[in-house]
Parts: C-alpha cells; sequence; structure tokens
C-alpha cells in the first residue's frame, strides 16, 4: 500500500473507534482526534490513497485557482477548470469573500516565498499564512488549511501544511494532494529538490455521515503495486507559467470512488 493509505486508514480507524464524540458546527457531529500529523518523502511517491479515488484533477484546478490565479471568484473556478467545489459557500457576489486567494494576492505570499528562498534558502521565515484576522469576518468559509511553513535543507525543500479543521473522508487527501503538487512546483521555481511534506491537523475528525461508508473503505484489499509519481512536463522556473496539463500523476490506480455527503 502507499505511505498515504498506511497513515491515512490509520488516522481514519483510530477517529471512527476512539474519537470524541461532538456537536461540530455544521450540526452533523464529528468523531475528533487531535494534533495528528501525516509524513511522506516526496521523492519516494506522491501522496494519493489507493483505497478511495482520489479527484486529482480537482484537486490540482483548485490549488491553481489558489495560487496562480490567486482568486476568491467561485465563478471563474467554475468557468475555467469545471471545479464546484466551492459551490455550497458562494456569496451573492460570486465570490467566497476575503479568503484564500484573496489573502494571496493581497500580501504577494507566492512571488515573497519563491524569492526568499532564492535568496535565503535557509531562512526560517518561509511562511504563507491564509489565518489573516482582519478579514476574516468577511470570509464565507475560514480556512481550514490556513498555513504553510517551508524549509530547505540539503537542497530539497520540505514543507509542513498545519490544518486547522480536517475532514478525513472528503478534505484531508484533497488537501495533501494539493500541497504535494504546490512543493513540487514551488521547488522546481527555486531551484531545488522536493524532500518531505508534513500535514499537520489539530482536528482531525470523521462525519457522522460517513462513519459507515469509510468503514468499507477501511476493509477494502491493498492494492499493493501502486506507487504513484508526479511528473511535471514544463520546465519553467516562472510560477505564473505553469499550465494544469503540465503536471500529471503517473503510476495511479485506486479502488472505487466512495460517495461522501459534504457539511456546510
Amino acid at each position: 500500500m502507499t505511505k498515504f493509505d498506511e497513515q491515512y486508514r490509520d488516522l481514519v480507524f483510530r477517529a471512527i473507534v476512539d474519537g470524541e464524540r461532538v456537536v461540530d458546527r455544521t450540526g452533523v457531529g464529528t468523531r475528533k482526534l487531535f494534533g495528528e500529523t501525516m509524513r511522506f518523502n516526496l521523492q519516494e511517491e506522491f501522496p494519493a490513497p489507493t483505497l478511495k479515488k482520489l479527484f486529482f484533477e480537482s484537486a490540482k484546478k483548485e490549488m491553481f485557482w489558489i495560487y496562480q490565479d490567486q482568486s476568491n471568484d467561485v465563478r471563474l473556478l467554475r468557468e475555467k477548470y469545471g471545479v464546484k467545489v466551492w459551490d455550497e459557500w458562494e456569496q451573492k457576489d460570486g465570490t467566497i469573500g476575503h479568503a484564500y486567494g484573496y489573502i494571496i494576492e493581497k500580501h504577494k505570499q507566492i512571488d515573497k516565498l519563491i524569492q526568499g528562498l532564492k535568496e535565503n534558502p535557509h531562512g526560517r521565515r518561509h511562511i504563507i499564512s491564509l489565518w489573516d484576522i482582519e478579514e476574516l469576518p468577511y470570509m464565507s468559509l475560514q480556512p481550514c488549511a490556513f498555513q504553510t511553513i517551508w524549509s530547505v535543507n540539503r537542497g530539497k525543500l520540505n514543507c509542513q501544511l498545519v490544518q486547522r479543521s480536517g475532514d478525513l473522508g472528503l478534505g484531508v487527501p484533497f488537501n495533501t494532494a494539493q500541497y504535494a503538487i504546490l512543493v513540487h512546483m514551488v521547488a522546481q521555481c527555486a531551484g531545488l529538490e522536493v524532500g518531505e511534506l508534513l500535514h499537520t491537523i489539530t482536528d482531525a475528525h470523521v462525519y457522522d455521515n460517513h462513519v459507515e461508508p469509510l468503514k468499507e473503505m477501511l476493509f477494502r484489499p491493498i492494492m499493493r503495486d501502486v506507487k504513484p509519481q508526479l511528473h511535471i512536463t514544463n520546465r519553467t522556473q516562472n510560477f505564473y507559467d505553469f499550465l494544469p496539463n503540465d503536471i500529471r500523476l503517473l503510476g495511479y490506480d485506486s479502488h472505487p470512488q466512495i460517495k461522501l455527503e459534504v457539511a456546510v
């Protein structure tokens, strides 16, 4: 099984069996764990689940919308990329408010990150934060995966993704994949190799209505021969020159999709 499956299956199992039962913001109810971290060596394989299908294209395109388009416009996400993951949070003006891409653009964060990694690779202040306190009241959903901390070691770019709230059924595999892609792109732009991705989740939870479908996933047979690899065909070092079709997931296979309802 993939390194992602090993860690993800353990997280889901422990949340279902040992997680604290709480009533959450959505009213659906969750079983939650505190302070969990998954760790991946991106040179070995791309972190993708085989126990259930990863919608790689949607994850990739939403990441482009946030970090390259630096947009909060849900209509752009739908019309340019055909992705509808933000439809439930779309406001009357067609946006998600002052969230995600809006904050990246406001503070020029991706540009500052790449420049900083080039000029001072061993600096300890390479951080992107989407948690802009002044803007929080103007967001339709405050960011879950809200911070990345970047560090260079022996010429390899490492990244810690910090997620305050992680929906293990739907959001977490999606977010891990997105930020693994981002590490590959930023590393190429900064002239570095990829290193490790740490995915830290403060509140890692399974929604009550996801428990039975995820139990099915836990007992699926392991796909032992799958070892996904990310391939970038465009060797540009300009972050804004990448196109979604330049980034491909090779050697990936999985069991079928598990249908889960989004808690809004």
